[in-house]
C-alpha cells in the first residue's frame, strides 16, 4: 500500500484534499425497498458478527475526531433508525473532545418517536429522504405504503430542534420528476431545506440508466417557472448542494449534480462502513479493513496510520464519465449515503 502522507492528525489524499466529514453507515438493512436502491425482496444482509459493534463504531469514530481531524460525524444506513444502540452510539460520539458536529440521514420511519431522544442525546440535525408527496406514488416507489409516518417523521424532528431539518429528493424521469415544485413549496411552507439529488449508479441492481436521471439543469429549470432563483452568495465550501435563494431569501434550495456537475475536487469526506470498511468514495472500487485490525488488538495510533494509507490514494474522481467506469459491486445501503 501506499505510504501514509506525512501530515500528522489529518486524512490528506496525494491531490491535497483534506477529509474533514465521516460518513457512518450502521446498518445495511432497511425497512422500505426503493425501486432505484434495492430489489422487493431486500438483499442478503450483514451477519451479525460481521457488524461493527456500538462500541467498535464509536471507539472509529473517536480515533477519526481526536486522531485524524474529523469534524463532522454523518450516521447513514442503510436505514440508521432501525439500529438498536443508535441513541447511544449519539450520546457516546457527542461526549467527545472536541465536539463534532452529528448529523443523520433517514428515510424517517420512526423519526417522530425517537427524535426527542436522539436530539438529548446530542444530535444536532437531520436528512429525510422524500421523493414523492404522492401517496400512491410513495407506495409505488419504496413498496410500503408509508407516506404519513414519513411526513409524522419529519414533523418530529422539526418538533424537538434537530434544525435545520433537510429534505432530500431523487427525481426520476416518468416517475416523478414533475414534483420539483410541489416538493419546494412544501419544504417552504414548512421550514425544511430542500435538496434534489441526481439520481446515481449506486442500485443493487445496477440498472442506473442515464436516460432515466433528471439532471440538475431540468430540476432548476422545472423550479424556476414557479419560483424566482438567484445563486446563493454564500461560499459553498465543501458542500456537495450547489444552492439558490428562493424569493430573494432567506429559503434555500439545493442540487446535488453528482454526475453532471461533479464536486470531486473539494470533495471532504471518509466512509466507514457498517462492517468496518473504509471507502473514499461512493463509487470507488476498493475498501481498507479497519475491522480485522481493531479485533486483532491494533491500537488507536495504528488504526489512524491505516486510515491515513488508505485515504492518501483516493482517486480525482469518480469517473462516471469514463468509458471504464465500473458501479461498485456494494448498493448505497451497504455503503451508506
Amino acid at each position: 500500500m501506499t505510504a501514509a502522507p506525512t501530515t500528522a492528525g489529518v486524512l490528506v489524499d496525494r491531490y491535497g484534499r483534506i477529509a474533514r466529514d465521516l460518513r457512518v453507515s450502521l446498518t445495511d438493512k432497511c425497512n422500505l425497498r426503493c425501486t432505484y436502491c434495492m430489489p422487493a425482496e431486500g438483499l442478503p444482509w450483514l451477519a451479525g458478527p460481521q457488524l461493527l459493534t456500538d462500541a467498535e463504531i464509536v471507539r472509529l469514530v473517536r480515533v477519526a475526531v481526536q486522531r485524524l481531524g474529523v469534524t463532522e460525524v454523518r450516521f447513514t444506513g442503510g436505514e440508521p433508525l432501525i439500529r438498536p444502540g443508535l441513541v447511544g452510539i449519539v450520546a457516546a460520539v457527542a461526549a467527545l473532545t472536541p465536539r463534532p458536529r452529528i448529523s443523520l440521514t433517514t428515510n424517517g420511519l420512526g423519526l417522530d418517536r425517537l427524535a426527542p431522544a436522539l436530539r438529548d442525546a446530542g444530535l444536532d440535525r437531520v436528512n429525510v429522504s422524500l421523493d414523492t408527496l404522492d401517496a400512491a406514488r410513495f407506495a409505488a416507489l419504496t413498496r410500503r405504503d408509508r407516506l404519513p409516518d414519513v411526513l409524522a417523521g419529519l414533523a418530529g424532528a422539526a418538533a424537538a430542534g434537530l434544525a435545520p431539518v433537510k429534505v432530500n429528493a431523487v427525481l426520476m424521469r416518468g416517475v416523478n420528476e414533475d414534483e420539483a415544485p410541489a416538493l419546494l413549496r412544501f419544504a417552504l411552507d414548512h421550514g425544511y431545506e430542500l435538496r434534489f439529488i441526481e439520481q446515481m449508479p449506486l442500485d443493487a441492481q445496477h440498472g442506473w440508466d442515464r436516460a432515466t436521471m433528471v439532471t440538475a439543469d431540468e430540476i432548476l429549470t422545472s423550479l424556476a417557472a414557479g419560483f424566482p432563483l438567484t445563486p446563493d452568495p454564500a461560499h459553498r465550501g465543501a458542500a456537495p448542494a450547489e444552492t439558490w435563494l428562493v424569493n430573494g431569501g432567506p429559503a434555500r434550495v439545493g442540487v446535488i449534480g453528482s454526475v453532471t456537475r461533479p464536486f470531486c475536487g473539494d470533495c471532504d469526506r471518509t466512509r466507514l462502513t457498517a462492517d468496518g470498511q473504509i471507502r473514499n468514495c461512493l463509487f470507488a472500487t476498493e475498501e481498507s479493513d479497519l475491522r480485522g485490525a481493531l479485533r486483532a488488538g491494533a491500537d488507536d495510533a495504528d488504526i489512524a496510520r491505516r486510515w491515513q494509507a488508505a485515504t492518501v490514494v483516493k482517486r480525482a474522481g469518480h469517473g462516471i464519465d469514463d468509458p471504464t467506469f465500473l458501479q461498485p459491486v456494494r448498493p448505497m445501503s451497504a455503503i451508506g449515503g
